[in-house]
C-alpha cells in the first residue's frame, strides 16, 4: 500500500545503537532514497550504514555515515549541513540518542552532575537537532505522493520522531535524571509541533517500556525482579524487539501518518492503562 512508503531522505541520530540500526534498515527497506546516520560512535555509524544498503529498495540509495556528539550545537549544525549536502532536502528526522543515569538513587541523592549529563543527551540534543532541520524544512518544497486511487497528495515538508519512553509520561522510583529528561522529549515534541504545524513540519514521539537493548540489560541489574515483571505482562510477556521501535517511528513519517502531529504513540503492552493480571477466559 502506497500510503505505508516512504521516498525521500532521512536523518538518524543515535543510528549507531540498537533501535538506531533498525531504523536505518526500516527506513531503508521502506523506500528513502537516503539516510544519514549520526552517532557518536563514528564505527557503530558505519557500520549500520553498510548493513542498510543490503534492504535498501530505492536504485539510487545512498547512506552516508557521520559521527557527531549531540550536546554540541556546533557538531549537530555539521551533521545537518552534511544531509542537505548530500541530499539536498530533509524529510524525515529520528532523534533516538539516549541515556540512563549511572545509578538508581533516591530524589535527594542524585548526582547533579549526572543529571546534566542525562538532560543534555536526552532533550537538549532534541532542541539542536530540531531547531538546524527545522531550518532548512522551512526552507524546502512540500513533498508529493502518489497514492493510487487516493489521488497526488502533499506530504508536507518534514516528519520528526523523537524517541522517549513510558517514564516520559509516568515514573519509578530512583530515576529522577532519566525520567525529567524523556518528560522533558513530550514538551518539545508539542512545543515544535504548534510551531511548525501551519508551515508542513510534523514533529511525533514514541514512548517504548523495556527495549532489548544494553540499557535495559543493564537495568536487569539494577532492579533484579524487572525481568519477571515483564515476563508477566499477558500481552507480550517480553522486551520490545528493537525493529518494533523503529516500525512505529517509520509509520509516524509515511504518508498514512499525515494527519497525526503533536501525539504520543506508546509501545507498554498496555502497561500504563491496568495492572498486569491475566484475563479471565
Amino acid at each position: 500500500m502506497a500510503a505505508f512508503k516512504i521516498s525521500g531522505y532521512t536523518i538518524l541520530v543515535g543510528a549507531g545503537g540498537g533501535i538506531g540500526t533498525e531504523l536505518g534498515a526500516s527506513f531503508a527497506e521502506a523506500g528513502s532514497r537516503g539516510v544519514l546516520f549520526g552517532d557518536i560512535n563514528y564505527d557503530a555509524a558505519v557500520k549500520a550504514a553498510e548493513g542498510s544498503k543490503s534492504v535498501a529498495i530505492a536504485k539510487d540509495y545512498k547512506a552516508v555515515a557521520v559521527k557527531v556528539d549531540v550536546t554540541n550545537a556546533k557538531s549537530v549544525q555539521e551533521m545537518v549541513d552534511l544531509a542537505v549536502k548530500e541530499f539536498g532536502r530533509i524529510d524525515y528526522v529520528v532523534n533516538a540518542a539516549g541515556v540512563d543515569g549511572r545509578k538508581n538513587v533516591p530524589f535527594d541523592q542524585a548526582d547533579v552532575a549526572d543529571f546534566d549529563r542525562v538532560f543534555d543527551i536526552n532533550a537538549k540534543s532534541i532542541l539542536y537537532v530540531t531547531q538546524s532541520v527545522a531550518k532548512v524544512m522551512k526552507a524546502q518544497e512540500s513533498a508529493k505522493v502518489d497514492l493510487g486511487r487516493h489521488g497526488v497528495k502533499d506530504l508536507g515538508r518534514g516528519s520528526i520522531v523523537n524517541i522517549s519512553s513510558i517514564l516520559g509520561i509516568s515514573a519509578l522510583p530512583n530515576k529522577v535524571a532519566y525520567i525529567t529528561s524523556k518528560h522533558a522529549v513530550g514538551g518539545l515534541t508539542r512545543a515544535c509541533a504548534v510551531d511548525y504545524k501551519s508551515l508542513g513540519i510534523r514533529c511525533n514521539q514514541v514512548c517504548p517500556s523495556w527495549v532489548d537493548t544494553p540499557m535495559s540489560h543493564e537495568e536487569y541489574n539494577r532492579i533484579p525482579h524487572l525481568r519477571g515483571l515483564i515476563e508477566q505482562l499477558p500481552a507480550a510477556g517480553r522486551l520490545i524487539a528493537p525493529y518494533e521501535v523503529a516500525s512505529a517511528c517509520l509509520y509516524l513519517c509515511t504518508p498514512a501518518a499525515y494527519y497525526i502531529n503533536g501525539s504520543t504513540l506508546t509501545l507498554d503492552s498496555c502497561v500504563l492503562v491496568g495492572p498486569a493480571v491475566p484475563a479471565v477466559e
